[in-house]
């Protein structure tokens, strides 16, 4: 990593004993819903403070309110002891503080140094975007997350990893003195998680302070200073990292203790095949890949972030074509898998991505439950409304989703309750086998509880799953077998309860 004086320097910081920022009696109502009440919140100098709390706590709320996305109803903000308004992203900037949110803010049609630099773009002598210099000054900010990525690359020619690092570096490039980083490891790697932590340290020696919002609450003690929990649009309380254990933590959060042992007590799979995968190859992304998952069992696929998990099941519901090889399903071979032959042969998908791939989010709640059911619930082609709503009605309430009614747009529900919303979808169709790719990726710790007691619950009935996970505790807990993929091809079939995250990461990794 190159050293930290590569990079521009933050502005003049207040004394050590002075708080840089406070956010004081913060209150925040929107139709129907009090998302934050009278919350305060400070960040001192130098500090990874993390912000905690189930999805709908008010965490993102209040991070907007800060960055000027939102007006506060009541509450001031407060900066090196002045207070201040902060009525619009740019006006944030100005102020030294930048975000980096959960879901991308890229555009996918520009380079990378193009995103870097949007709107800042080094201009020369007559007026024209000096190129060389864009390129100069986004490779600075890329090397110095280590991150291996063309600046003339094309945004949507990346993964999913690469463009959060792009994001990153966009964020380092403001010359922030307050930096918010909502979720920034959900998309990475082990190892890309760790090279992020360094960053964190080198910008913390830096001056910079770091508002850190995380579920992974492993985490948190490798990087935070400070914890402060939310929950239901209160602050809980705050407390310094090392005086706190995890289990109080989630207890903070949820008001309640959430069991940690494993979920899957007692395999439930049949006899019956419910998917086979045979030599399955696309390219060199997919590489002579072979499995099984049986009715009530859960598999998993486990590997590093560009192992070709998310192709695969891709591949196995159709979206993207295959070079050879043959996918069965229910015992019947698809002669040419699309999505929609997927759905009607009994097969579901929850994608990595659900606001983009897995909902429509202009739609209201009632439409997308029921948007893969249509032919199962209106066979003569006639749509029942009456019917429609009930059968939304029912879903929100057996998933306890947090959803004040069908009729609500999805865009404004939080993102353990949109992830409720696809999971609805697919238990519409009673679908016998189902995809899930990533399925607590930015859950809340009791949203994640309810997700993974619904996945054993279906497996009870039958239902096969495949599952994606990055997180291997998850995988642990869950899941009967494991496939591990490495470079595109499964390397290792493992029993669950016979292995252990070491030799899920040893296979993964390309050791052992």
């Amino acid at each position: 990593m190159q050293h930290t004086e590569n990079l521009p320097t933050t502005g003049s910081m207040p004394p050590p004993h002075v708080d840089l920022l406070r956010l004081e009696h913060i209150t925040k109502q929107f139709p129907g819903v009090k998302a934050l009440d009278d919350v305060s919140f400070d960040l001192r100098p130098s500090e990874v403070h993390v912000l905690l709390g189930e999805n709908g706590a008010g965490k993102s709320t209040l991070m907007k309110v800060l960055a000027g996305v939102y007006p506060a109803d009541s509450g001031r903000i407060v900066l090196n002891g002045q207070p201040v308004q902060i009525h619009s992203p740019r006006q944030a900037r100005t102020h030294g503080i930048s975000i980096i949110y959960q879901e991308f803010n890229l555009v996918p049609d520009l380079t990378v140094g193009q995103n870097i630099f949007l709107g800042r773009e080094p201009r020369t002598a007559i007026g024209l975007v000096d190129r060389k210099a864009l390129a100069a000054g986004a490779r600075k900010f890329l090397d110095f997350l280590n991150a291996d990525i063309d600046v003339g690359a094309k945004i949507h020619s990346l993964g999913v990893a690469q463009q959060q690092l792009v994001e990153v570096a966009k964020a380092l490039s403001l010359e922030s003195c307050i930096l918010i980083m909502d979720e920034p490891t959900a998309t990475l790697s082990e190892p890309e998680i760790q090279r992020l932590f360094e960053t964190i340290r080198s910008l913390k020696q830096r001056g910079v302070s770091i508002i850190y919002i995380s579920h992974r609450l492993q985490e948190i003690r490798q990087i935070g200073d400070r914890v402060t929990v939310l929950r239901d649009g209160r602050a809980v309380g705050t407390r310094p990292i090392a005086e706190t254990s995890l289990d109080g933590l989630i207890q903070m959060m949820v008001g309640r203790s959430v069991s940690q042992r494993r979920i899957r007590t007692r395999n439930t799979a049949g006899p019956r095949e419910v998917l086979r995968v045979d030599s399955l190859r696309r390219g060199r992304i997919l590489k002579d890949i072979s499995l099984v998952v049986r009715e009530g069992e859960i598999v998993a696929l486990a590997g590093l972030v560009g192992s070709g998990r998310t192709e695969l099941a891709r591949a196995i519901f159709g979206i993207d074509p295959v070079d050879s090889g043959t996918i069965s399903l229910m015992g019947r071979t698809l002669a040419n898998p699309s999505p929609a032959a997927c759905i009607r042969s009994g097969m579901g998908f929850l994608p990595e991505n659900r606001k983009e791939d897995g909902l429509a989010q202009i739609l209201p709640v009632k439409d997308n439950i029921v948007q893969a059911s249509l032919r199962k619930l209106f066979p003569w082609g006639l749509l029942d409304h009456g019917l429609e709503r009930a059968t939304a009605r029912k879903y929100i309430q057996d998933l306890s989703m947090a959803c004040p009614s069908v009729f609500r747009m999805t865009r404004f529900l939080s993102g353990g309750t949109q992830q409720k919303v696809v999971l609805a979808k697919w238990l519409c169709t009673e679908s016998g086998f189902l995809i899930f790719d990533e399925p607590t990726r930015g859950i809340d710790v009791g949203a994640k509880e309810e997700i993974h007691r619904l996945m054993h619950t279906l497996a009870e009935r039958g239902v096969g799953i495949l599952m994606i996970s990055s997180e291997l505790p998850e995988v642990l807990s869950l899941s009967d077998r494991v496939y591990v993929m490495r470079e595109g091809a499964i390397t290792r079939e493992l029993v669950t309860e016979r292995t252990s995250q070491e030799e899920i990461i040893g296979f993964a990794a390309g050791g052992k």
